[in-house]
């Protein structure tokens, strides 16, 4: 089954909910590409030998790999580093993320500023684009194994919003103005 995504609403309940609209307002894959957000389904049962992964690394330039289990009793001031991985901010380059247990969702702003909820599940692989403004919290389940990759040296610099002065910013705003025509929401 291909990733879940959709509107969310404008709630200020518990991060780690769904925050579905009433009705649900579904976005497609075909639509987060648009965004530049890239997806692949693969066997996280797999990964240390998984062809396909091995494809998509080369492919692409990974030459990086770790993993993380986010979750209380791994991650030492847990609740301090959820909130950050929360707070709406870019990145540099591309943000890789492949989910090999558990779920969380990563949220990611339209070219109208609405906030796209991405729910990730085992054997998801999500790449956002440089520039792109995101967070991620976990779900209630507060458990995720993630392998995060990396072209080069790892750089996990986040840039909090506003970064429209911020060169990955602007080359993502000028990739997504080209595309759609018309000037984005700021």
């Amino acid at each position: 089954m291909a990733i879940e995504a959709w509107l969310m609403d404008d709630s200020n309940e518990d991060p780690r909910l769904s925050h579905r609209r009433n009705p649900n307002e579904s976005v497609s894959l075909d639509q987060l590409a648009e965004l530049g957000v890239l997806y692949w389904k693969l066997n996280p049962t797999i990964y240390e030998n998984d062809q396909e992964l091995t494809k998509i690394r080369q492919d692409r330039g990974y030459n990086y790999m770790d993993l993380l289990d986010l979750c209380p009793e791994k991650v030492e001031n847990y609740e301090q580093k959820l909130k950050n991985f929360y707070t709406e901010h870019i990145h540099q380059d591309e943000e890789i993320r492949y989910c090999l247990e558990g779920s969380g969702y990563f949220d990611v702003r339209d070219k109208d500023d609405r906030w796209i909820r991405i729910l990730i599940k085992a054997g998801d692989l999500i790449i956002l684009p440089a520039g792109i403004y995101h967070r991620f919290t976990l779900d209630p389940s507060n458990y995720v194994k993630l392998m995060r990759l990396f072209k080069g040296e790892p750089v996990w610099t986040a840039y909090n919003r506003p970064q429209e002065d911020n060169p990955a910013r602007k080359e993502y705003i000028k990739g997504l103005t080209e595309k759609f025509g018309v000037p984005l929401a700021a």
